[in-house]
């Protein structure tokens, strides 16, 4: 890779290819500087085709190179230094982390950080300004916690994880490995329970524990609430938008997607590898199967069983809640046919 007097990286087509194990078609001495879409790449980016769906976008695109999955790598049109792979999608990754590598480590404490007594830290830690640690606090090798983060006492932190700005670890929070949490993030707080009765609502006391596993993260703004009696548990792997809240008790299994404003009321159980997409809600007590999709603005209100995909409000079978609505868009149409021929009775009188 070239480095330029102005800091900007520089690959040639060739070294990209080599890079993310392409084969290459067309120039390959061809000076990649960035990674852009293909509607408004230059000469020097580095862009993307995946899907038959942006084969317009191509055939105009005046990129430099594009990596091209097998299927498309022979279509007529578009630029001609193509590198074909058999995941493009996991060969950006590859070339976006050549051209944007992460900010080099700067461990240490800094000097406005708050530590509590007994707290121990592995090699490598990076401390940030105004960042307050517990006490009793164990973190692992190269964890980062970053500007203003907070970590209550006896918060256990696994290797490789970074604890975002303002972001705030209560006690009872244990996180794996390689654990995010972006700006905000809450974790480990008092989950929303309480005795309710004429004088008021009194709240629960809740002393389980937020347990986030291995490659978890946590968007900015979310809120895993800690568990009642038991733990609050994310499962490995799993992907959780902004704004996002997770109630106490709540389970969740490995790989789940969880996107942005999806509410999920306590003790909820979740199998591996669910979606719910966006402002999708869930009642509390629920089972949701293995592999199940929730649509976007769905309410969940019943047992969702592995593999299926429900949407709607309340939500329902994919297929039957497409067909609902279909029936209710025609019924305006029956509504107007209803008018006119009551209309028409009345002027026979």
């Amino acid at each position: 890779m070239a480095i330029s007097a102005a800091g900007e990286r520089s690959l040639s087509a060739q070294a990209v290819a080599d890079l993310v194990g392409g084969r290459l078609l067309g120039d390959g001495t061809v000076a990649l500087r960035r990674v852009g879409a293909l509607e408004h790449a230059d000469e020097g980016t580095l862009s993307l085709l995946s899907s038959r769906r942006f084969t317009e976008a191509f055939a105009s695109s005046r990129a430099g190179a594009v990596l091209v999955s097998p299927a498309l790598a022979d279509l007529p049109t578009g630029p001609v230094t193509r590198i074909i792979v058999a995941e493009p999608g996991r060969a950006l990754l590859a070339a976006l982390e050549a051209f944007h590598p992460a900010p080099s480590r700067r461990p240490g404490v800094d000097p406005s950080a708050t530590i509590g007594e007994g707290s121990t830290f592995g090699p490598d830690v990076e401390i940030g300004p105004q960042v307050v640690v517990g006490r009793g606090v164990r973190l692992g090798a190269r964890v980062r916690l970053e500007a203003g983060a907070v970590v209550e006492d006896g918060v256990e932190i696994g290797d490789d994880s970074v604890v975002g700005p303002r972001a705030v670890c209560h006690a009872g929070s244990r996180l794996g490995r390689r654990v995010v949490l972006k700006a905000g993030a809450v974790v480990g707080g008092r989950g929303f329970g309480f005795v309710s009765d004429a004088e008021g609502h009194t709240p629960i006391p809740h002393v389980g524990g937020c347990v986030l596993e291995d490659d978890v993260q946590i968007g900015s703004a979310s809120c895993v609430d800690r568990g009642s009696l038991q733990d609050t548990v994310v499962g490995q792997g799993t992907k959780v938008d902004n704004l996002v809240h997770i109630g106490h008790n709540v389970r969740i299994g490995a790989r789940c997607l969880l996107m942005a404003l999806v509410g999920v009321a306590g003790s909820t159980r979740i199998g591996d590898g669910v979606i719910l997409a966006g402002q999708a809600g869930l009642i509390d007590h629920l089972k949701i199967g293995d592999g199940a999709r929730v649509g976007a603005k769905s309410a969940v209100m019943g047992n969702v069983p592995a593999g299926a995909e429900v949407g709607g409000y309340p939500a329902r079978g994919h297929r039957e809640f497409l067909r609902s609505q279909a029936a209710l868009y025609r019924m305006a149409r029956i509504i107007d046919q209803l008018e006119r021929l009551v209309a028409e009775r009345g002027d026979r009188g």
